[in-house]
This record gives C-alpha cells, structure tokens and sequence, in this order.
C-alpha cells in the first residue's frame, strides 16, 4: 500500500512503493507496456449498483458526507472493471458548502446555491471549519485504502477556484456565466473570493493526501470561458500555487489538472502550472497534443464521452486512434469529459477490452 503512517500520524507518500500501480509509475515518467486506464466520472449514474445506493442515500450531499455509502460507489466500477484508478466519490461544491454558502442539489436543475452578491458576502465565508466540517470525505478515503487493490491508484480532487467560484456566483451552471465574468473584470470582490478558494482547495487536497489519496486531479471545467487576457491570472495562476503547496508538502503526489476547453492556452497550462499531467478535452487535435503537449507533461484524454455511449466499433476505432497517436508517448487513457447518465455500462467492458489489448 503506498501511504505509510509517519511517528506525528500524518500520511507519508513513498515513489518507491509505486511500483505495483501502472498509473502512478506512468505519471511519474516510466515507460511501462500497457496504457493505463481510468475514466472521469466513472461511478455514477449508468451504473444501476449507483442507483440503488442513490435511491437510499437520501440527497446528494448526505451521499458525499457518508463515507460508508461513498466508498461503496467509489468502488463499484473497480469491481466491475479493471481499471487503473478509483476516483473517489464527492462533488467540487463540497468546498464552498464548508465555506458557509448554502448549497442544495436537485434532480432536474443540478446544484443550486444562494449567490454571492458582494464583497461583503465573500467577506462571510470562512476557512476557520473547512477540513472538519470535511471529515466525511477523509474517512472516505481511509476506508478505501482497506478494499483497495494493489495495482489501482486511488486519486483525490477538488474543482479549481474559477470554476468553483463560478458556481458561488452564479448561483448554480449558467449558459454565459455573464455574472462571473463581470465579477472577474471587476477584480474588487473577485480577488478576495478567488484568495480564499485557492486556499480552501489546498487545505482539502492535503488532507485528502494525509488521509492516503495518491494523487490529486484539479478540474477547471469551465476553464474555456476566460478571455486570452485573463487566462493567466485566473486560471494558470492559481492552479500553480495549489500544485506548489502540494508538491511543497507531499512530493511524491502527482498533480493531474483538467483545463477543459482551454484551446491553445493547453500549452502555457502545461508548461507553467507545475502539473505532472493534464487532461485534455475531446476537442483538441491528437497531432496538436503531440507536438505542443506530450513534450512537456504525461497527457490524459481524451475520447469523446458522446463516443462511448455508440460504443462498437465506432468507439474501438476512435479508441484505437487515440492509442496509435498519443499512446507514443507518456498517456493515460480517459475521456475528453466524464462518463455521461445514458452510456450502457457494457460499453464501458468494450473500452477496457481495447485498451488492454
């Protein structure tokens, strides 16, 4: 098992006990024979084991914050898959639910949440309970050190502070994310929000990596929507100081980072971030990563969900296209975004097949 517990009790991570799990010996450069395979979102809504545990958990976050329950998910498409990572189960809003926004999920509209409306609202959230309040999630993670194999990676997240600031804005996902953006020129309550988020995202990525994950995924989903010249400031920046913390703390825990739809901003992402990997969306040339990507980071990507659920040959040969260009070089095999509700699970036994073979 790759965590050990040190004299202060606190988790000590070890690259040498990396050697059983081809994920983590791939994100840290080794040339290994099989392309590892994990895939976002892949407990979750196609599988029917989830929907049964779901239909008893009561809403969604009483799910995230029993850590019975979660663990159980986190683990259904390990055992039903052989997949070189289980992803643990929990949402990127538990942060600002910890920060004292009022956050509630519902079925039809996702999650909703009461807005931000100034500076005087952000200067309410606090920090002072963050990785208490947090608890549930970190015993989740102790408990699946106990059922994991020993050849899958067990990977922590949290959503990047724009994306998740987004959400604090806007009240929920948004068509134009007009509010956010005028936050974000505006900079007078932005700054202060985006401070105390990449502060927040450190504290709960650390202690997921005390409590065993072996490496963190940061994903800035809504990445695509900040103009050229804020990119930088917003996005490339802050993710750089939470990877600098991380790897300040626990050097041996590899940093993956999601900029989806980041475009030609992928490059500067990969080259100033300090990330081990990047994830790339389904839209970005596989010739492009080659050139402009793989030289400078391990890349994960990046088949089109919408693919999977054809499933067939359509996605073998989408897969196997994918593989023949960026399997070359350092790779992980994922999807371009996370495995949607309407995918047949039998697809999911299809991808494996191709990749292993």
């Amino acid at each position: 098992m790759a965590m050990m517990i040190s004299e202060t009790g606190t988790a000590s991570h070890n690259k040498s006990n990396h050697g059983t799990k081809p994920l983590l010996r791939v994100l840290w450069g080794e040339t290994i024979e099989r392309t590892p395979l994990w895939l976002m979102r892949q407990a979750g809504r196609y599988l029917p084991e989830y929907k049964h545990v779901r239909s008893s958990a009561g809403n969604f976050l009483d799910l995230c914050y029993t850590p019975e329950l979660a663990a159980q998910v986190t683990m259904q498409p390990i055992y039903r898959y052989a997949l070189d990572a289980a992803i643990l189960f929990s949402d990127i809003l538990v942060i600002p639910d910890a920060l004292g926004q009022p956050i509630t999920f519902h079925e039809s509209k996702g999650p909703v949440l009461k807005c931000l409306e100034d500076k005087e609202a952000v200067k309410r959230l606090s920090l002072d309970h963050l990785t208490r309040y947090l608890a549930p999630v970190y015993e989740t993670v102790q408990r699946l050190l106990k059922v994991l194999p020993s050849t899958v990676t067990l990977i922590g997240f949290a959503g990047a502070p724009w994306t998740v600031a987004t959400y604090m804005i806007e009240g929920g996902s948004s068509k134009d994310f007009s509010r956010a953006k005028r936050w974000m020129f505006e900079e007078s309550s932005f700054e202060p929000l985006m401070e105390i988020l990449t502060a927040a995202t450190i504290q709960h990525l650390l202690a997921q990596i005390a409590a065993g994950a072996e490496a963190v995924q940061i994903f800035e989903t809504w990445a695509g929507i900040v103009p050229e010249d804020s990119f930088h400031r917003w996005v490339i920046r802050p993710i750089a100081t939470i990877t600098e913390a991380i790897h300040e703390r626990y050097p041996n825990i590899p940093v993956i980072a999601f900029p989806r739809g980041a475009g030609v901003h992928y490059e500067a992402f990969a080259m100033e971030t300090g990330v081990q990997a990047v994830s790339v969306d389904s839209s970005v040339p596989l010739a492009w990563i080659v050139d402009h990507l793989q030289p400078h980071v391990i890349v994960q990507g990046n088949l089109d969900p919408s693919i999977l659920v054809v499933g067939g040959n359509v996605m073998r040969k989408k897969a196997q296209r994918i593989l023949d260009i960026l399997g070359r070089g350092s790779f992980v095999f994922n999807l371009g975004h996370g495995v949607v509700p309407e995918t047949p699970f039998e697809h999911v036994t299809q991808l494996v097949e191709v990749i292993h073979a």
